[in-house]
């Protein structure tokens, strides 16, 4: 299953969709109905299916079905041809993350035959990898049009370690636009360059304005929000006022941090500058636009996902993990949710990516445990 999975290339600017009808004709063919939810382009889809009683709530099993991209990394092999040896199995996404998809498709022969109790929901996303957003819509419909779940797994990497908390994002880009003129007579225009340095050194006081703000818990590494431009574009030649400038910035928060206290002050400042550029080009413009934005997952201590997981993995205790997941968007919809799935983030996002099967087999075990729980 994890072969077949990973030969469908879902990289997250590509569609999912021959990846999701192959899910849902291997369903049917075990007479398991599924639910189709389309973005709004209609070219990608989220899915979800219920093993067992169809009347009520069980436990989700979340994963998403995009990968991040192949282009201009050192892959020894195909990446797109699951390669077993020594104890990997190697391959896009293999570790993030349809590992824990090909798990719980495989095993739906035996959920069936198991008889469960309570039942088991499989539910798979697109768009992790850029927005987390293609959970929202099936979310949307859990207890309304579809069973209230008890219980929510979402499977990235963690080693089989139970993650209940970790940061959230925002991503930002910043659009300045001012008017060119000769670099000899300033006053006759605006650069958009000169603008965005401004923002630009005030979005990197801030961000060291944030490491004196640490987190007490000791959970989170770095404790404390963190803010970063990761691309800054502008100009035309040296000898011309740019009229254009993007700044492309994200801010990484801790899960009880206010988003809006950065933006806030982002704001007031893009005003004041705004106002210089105005007094010699009345056309400029600043804008900011939100790209993303996915909440963090906070620690719920005892609650029904923590229980669950910590019996089906054998642990007696939570971390807290670095990367943002889908988890957040469960967990503002009053669902309890945990992080947890084989393998290791370490491996993920690289060439010659994998997953252990030596992992792959715990996750099986995992998996497996699940379904003695929810038929008893």
């Amino acid at each position: 299953m994890l072969a077949r999975l990973v030969a469908f290339d879902t990289v997250s600017h590509k569609s999912n969709l021959p990846l999701i009808a192959f899910v849902e004709a291997y369903l049917a063919g075990w007479g398991v109905p599924s639910l189709r939810f389309p973005n709004a382009e209609g070219d990608k889809a989220a899915l979800f299916a219920t093993i067992g009683p169809q009347d009520k709530g069980g436990i989700v099993l979340s994963g998403h079905t995009d990968v991040v991209p192949v282009e201009g990394q050192p892959w020894s092999r195909d990446p797109f041809t699951l390669h077993v040896a020594e104890g990997r199995a190697h391959g896009r996404g293999a570790v993030d993350m349809k590992a824990f998809v090909a798990l719980g498709l495989a095993l739906v022969p035996d959920f069936l035959a198991a008889g469960l109790t309570t039942p088991i929901h499989l539910f798979l996303s697109y768009d992790e990898e850029v927005s987390c957003l293609g959970v929202v819509d099936g979310i949307a419909a859990m207890g309304v049009t579809l069973p209230r779940p008890r219980a929510v797994i979402v499977g990235e990497p963690t080693s089989l370690e139970i993650a209940d908390a970790h940061k959230g994002i925002r991503t930002f880009t910043t659009t300045i636009t001012g008017f060119a003129a000769h670099s000899s007579k300033p006053q006759l225009g605006a650069s958009a360059v000169h603008a965005g340095a401004r923002l630009a050194a005030a979005l990197v006081e801030m961000a060291d304005a944030c490491e004196t703000r640490r987190d007490a818990s000791g959970r989170f590494d770095p404790p404390y929000d963190t803010l970063h431009i990761g691309k800054f574009n502008g100009g035309i030649a040296r000898n011309i006022l740019a009229d254009h400038c993007e700044i492309a910035w994200e801010i990484r928060l801790l899960p009880n941090s206010d988003p809006a206290e950065v933006e806030a002050r982002f704001a007031a400042l893009s005003a004041q500058v705004l106002a210089g550029m105005r007094r010699t080009a009345p056309s400029a413009r600043i804008e900011t636009v939100v790209n993303s934005d996915v909440p963090g997952l906070a620690p719920a201590p005892g609650s029904e996902a923590e229980r669950l997981a910590m019996r089906l993995a054998g642990r007696n205790g939570t971390i807290a993990v670095a990367y943002a997941t889908e988890a957040g968007h469960f967990q503002q919809a009053g669902l309890p949710t945990v992080v947890c799935g084989p393998g290791s983030i370490d491996q993920a996002h690289q060439p010659d990516e994998y997953i252990t099967l030596e992992q792959l087999a715990a996750g099986e075990a995992f998996m497996r445990r699940l379904m003695e729980s929810c038929r008893a």
